[in-house]
């Protein structure tokens, strides 16, 4: 099987446990650091093998983006979620079916839940930031499309501080989330961003991921960073080769 074979398999692999909306992650032989840790993700399982030999991987460092006209994005998104959980690997919060993004005319895409990566994984000219947040939206395809909020800490976001006080500290299914929890409050209030065509940042690493990345970062405590930190001290991927992908920036 060739490589292009063998992406195109890939590709069309279940999602990994973090895109679903409900599930309990149970496969822990994949994680951040050592033996099991993103270097060896493509030897675990031969379902990850994308990890290893895909060329259109994330998360990547953003330098040099191309301005362009890119579409509106256009966020409906409900006030409430559904559950949350800590399933082993970060804090994810499940969302219900109303909650939509539109891409322009007729793309749209059903918010599926929403999780955490401390550090951020996507570097902007190098730099790296306390923490990100990645909405995992889904459509009648199964083509994912993620916005990604970059997270610095500064003046206390409430959605934030009320996602780390009610978050299971220990790994275990989903529990009802905390009904004041309202992703929309996650947002910078400017949607500048910046798109790319990649991957999911954990495996199987599909590369069915287009990138919806917000150019401004949204504040949060620092003393709410080091209460996620106290539970997921590490869970972010290294950045992936680029490999002469063009990364637009919304003008």
């Amino acid at each position: 099987m060739d490589r292009r074979q063998a992406l195109k398999l890939f590709a069309g692999l279940a999602l990994c446990p973090l895109c679903a909306p409900r599930s309990f992650a149970a496969d822990a032989h994949w994680g951040y650091e050592g033996p099991d840790g993103p270097a060896k993700w493509g030897d675990i399982d031969a379902a990850n093998r994308a990890c290893s030999i895909g060329g259109e991987q994330s998360p990547i460092d953003i330098r040099e983006p191309i301005k362009a006209q890119l579409a509106q994005l256009n966020i409906t998104w409900a006030k409430n979620v559904d559950t949350i959980i800590n399933n082993g690997h970060t804090i994810q919060v499940n969302v219900g079916d109303s909650s939509v993004l539109s891409v322009g005319a007729g793309r749209n895409y059903r918010l599926l839940q929403f999780h955490f990566h401390h550090p951020s994984e996507h570097l902007i000219d190098g730099k790296s930031f306390p923490m990100e947040a990645h909405f995992v939206h889904a459509n009648a395809a199964s083509s994912l499309a993620v916005i990604g909020v970059l997270m610095t800490t500064g003046r206390a976001n409430a959605v934030f501080n009320r996602i780390v006080s009610t978050m299971p500290e220990k790994e275990g299914p989903a529990v009802k989330a905390d009904p004041a929890i309202n992703p929309n409050g996650l947002l910078p209030a400017a949607r500048s961003y910046y798109r790319y065509s990649g991957s999911l940042t954990t495996p199987p690493c599909s590369e069915t991921v287009d990138w919806l990345l917000f150019t401004d970062p949204i504040q949060v405590a620092d003393a709410d960073v080091a209460r996620f930190a106290k539970l997921y001290p590490m869970d972010a991927r290294p950045v992936q080769k680029t490999n002469r992908r063009f990364v637009l920036k919304s003008a």
